[in-house]
């Protein structure tokens, strides 16, 4: 049984402005993906066209690209708020203004310019995400890391299906414009909590470059003053590495259920309920996990769940069509993949240092998705057909195994601690 103790962590201002944060992170990812592509496929739009939106998502694993500028450049006038603030309101406002035009677009007469709007919420987006995460690491000392991700995490999930399921509602009844339009007021919850929190105390204000071989050297000063420390490549490579195997097994889920013959009434109620029960108890326990276990030991606790969990989809697919199998999977999946949020998160989100903490949590946090979405999308189809299911699932979990392997030796060898950066250590 939880205790009030265990529950004060949650309760401090810094884990909840982090619940508030995730809330607006979320919601711009529910605006161009299913919520997207339910009201294209409604407007009678082609399948192919459908699925080409998809691509409005690549600004999130290139916005590493452009957070050094949300790390150096002071904006006129709204700068007076505070680095971290000014940038929050203007990408609060972009993301708002992408949101609403999406909203306006027709898709049955202006497809191009409604494929204009999604990459601009895609873009606003992805540059509301780098402010977030930097907002956030900055305003949680390093003791509140593992609450406050968790807290993210909980908000990013309310974020996006809250979105999502307004935008649904309200267009069956008012149509997509006014879904869209009243949507847009998701950006409040992370502009509400900076007028709450105010600027972090921990942002450190790097001073402007003068020239353009110093503009130069500033843009990639935070990839420099990382690879300088102490084991830096192999930090590098295991964020690489770490969540290649989830990824495989997460990505083709959906095929397993198809082939095993699963109606879509037991998708929605195990696949979607169950698992997202799972995961908000899942990441209820990492907030804990990582209080009572410390960073280290946390971080290795989830990469071995979040390997292991892999095999319950492989025992699913050697005992075939069975709800009670299915719930066990994703259950365990789910509140695998849970812990692994906040754990996982808070270690990257320790590993920046606080003078560029847009640009390294954006770097980071794009390297660790980017392996396993590229194998996913040319290879994992060939080689289903080749070994079948149960072979493939054992195969990532074998896979995720060098992640397991590689923090371990992180630990042995000092590596995890020397590598951490300002954020994740205490003032002094």
């Amino acid at each position: 049984m939880t205790s009030p103790s265990s529950l004060r962590p949650y309760l401090e201002p810094a884990p909840l402005a982090a619940l508030f944060l995730g809330i607006s992170s979320g919601f711009p990812f529910a605006m161009i993906g299913a919520t997207l592509a339910t009201r294209l496929a409604q407007d009678h739009v082609s399948k192919s066209a459908v699925t080409a939106f998809a691509l409005t998502f690549l600004a999130y694993n290139f916005k590493f690209l452009w957070a050094p500028l949300i790390d150096e450049v002071k904006l006129p006038l709204l700068g007076r708020l505070g680095q971290r603030r000014s940038w929050l309101c203007l990408a609060g406002v972009l993301v708002a203004a992408a949101v609403a035009f999406l909203g306006v677009a027709d898709p049955r007469e202006q497809l191009p310019v409604v494929a204009a709007a999604a990459i601009a919420v895609g873009f606003a987006g992805a540059t509301f995400d780098i402010v977030i995460d930097a907002y956030r690491i900055e305003l949680l000392h390093p003791r509140q890391l593992g609450v406050g991700s968790g807290m993210s995490q909980y908000g990013w999930r309310i974020g996006s299906a809250a979105a999502g399921a307004l935008a649904l509602v309200l267009a069956s009844r008012f149509g997509w414009s006014a879904a869209y339009l009243a949507c847009a007021g998701f950006v409040l919850p992370a502009m509400l909590a900076s007028v709450w929190m105010g600027e972090p105390a921990r942002h450190q204000q790097v001073a402007p470059p003068r020239g353009i071989a110093a503009a130069v050297a500033a843009y990639f000063s935070p990839l420099t003053e990382f690879l300088r420390r102490e084991g830096s490549l192999v930090v590098l490579a295991f964020v690489l590495i770490h969540k290649i195997g989830d990824t495989l097994a997460n990505l083709t889920l959906r095929l397993l259920f198809q082939d095993l013959g699963f109606s879509n009434d037991e998708i929605a109620f195990y696949d979607v309920g169950v698992g997202f029960v799972a995961l908000l108890v899942g990441v209820f326990v990492g907030g804990l996990l990582y209080a009572r276990l410390g960073m280290k030991r946390s971080v290795l606790a989830s990469l071995v769940l979040m390997a292991v969990s892999n095999l319950s989809f492989a025992a699913l697919a050697a005992a075939g069509h069975t709800n009670i199998g299915m719930a066990a999977a994703v259950g365990f999946e789910n509140f695998a993949s849970g812990i692994g949020g906040v754990t996982v998160v808070a270690y990257l989100s320790a590993l920046c240092n606080l003078r560029f903490t847009a640009s390294q949590y954006a770097l980071l946090s794009a390297l660790a998705s980017i392996a396993g979405r590229f194998l996913t999308g040319t290879t994992v189809g060939a080689l289903l057909e080749k070994v079948g299911y149960v072979n493939f699932y054992v195969l990532t979990t074998v896979v995720a195994l060098p992640g397991v392997a590689l923090f371990w030796f992180m630990i042995r060898s000092g590596l995890a601690d020397e590598s951490i950066g300002s954020a994740g250590r205490d003032a002094g």
